[in-house]
């Protein structure tokens, strides 16, 4: 014999039909609510405050509308705050009907850096590191990349290790000179010619 009552199921009758919490929702699609508005609003007036810092080079790309264009070279001449409020307003009114992806992606791009380039630096300091380390790096090194100067960077390795200075207190990180940042410079150079088509 089976003493368990059914788990109830949430919900309510409506027109002779029982309706569940997730069709409704599914059903009220209508006009965004001013709350709605609002969070957009603030949302695009503060993406617009971005814009102003943005780097030439990403603000080319993005390809904005000439008259956005003007609104954010006249936000950065006014010093007023009441009329600075009353612009960035004005500006956020102008960013409602384009899409904000690209201009997230900008202002993301402008705060964290590339991915490629970050990877190029990694992958630039991890053959520093390899170079001073062996000798075999070397070979190594000017196989993949046979247009590198092979006596400027033999000079740059020789000159680094003999100026590596031991820590003065146990723990901390070795200092380095002159010639070990030159090597990082002609490494990452050298890939970024390599990889250019």
């Amino acid at each position: 014999m089976n003493n368990k009552t059914p788990k109830a199921i949430k919900g309510y009758w409506s027109n002779g039909r029982f309706v569940k919490p997730e069709e409704i929702a599914l059903e009220e699609v209508g006009p965004p609510s001013k709350t709605q508005l609002k969070a957009e609003a603030d949302e695009k007036q503060a993406l617009g405050e971005a814009l102003l810092t943005l780097r030439t080079d990403l603000m080319v790309r993005l390809d904005l509308p000439d008259k956005l264009l003007d609104a954010l070279k006249e936000a950065k001449r006014i010093t007023n705050f009441e009329g600075r409020r009353r612009q960035m307003q004005f500006i956020g009114k102008l960013m409602r009907t384009l899409d904000m992806t690209p201009i997230r992606a900008a202002i993301d791009e402008q705060a964290n850096g590339s991915a490629d380039l970050t990877l190029a630096l990694h992958l630039a300091e991890q053959w520093r590191d390899k170079l001073m380390d062996s000798d075999d790096a070397l070979s190594q090194w000017l196989t993949d990349y046979p247009a590198t100067d092979s006596q400027q960077l033999r000079a740059l390795i020789r000159q680094a290790r003999k100026d590596m200075a031991k820590p003065e207190t146990p723990g901390e990180a070795p200092r380095h000179a002159k010639s070990y940042r030159e090597i990082f410079q002609l490494v990452k150079l050298a890939m970024a010619q390599e990889a250019k088509p």
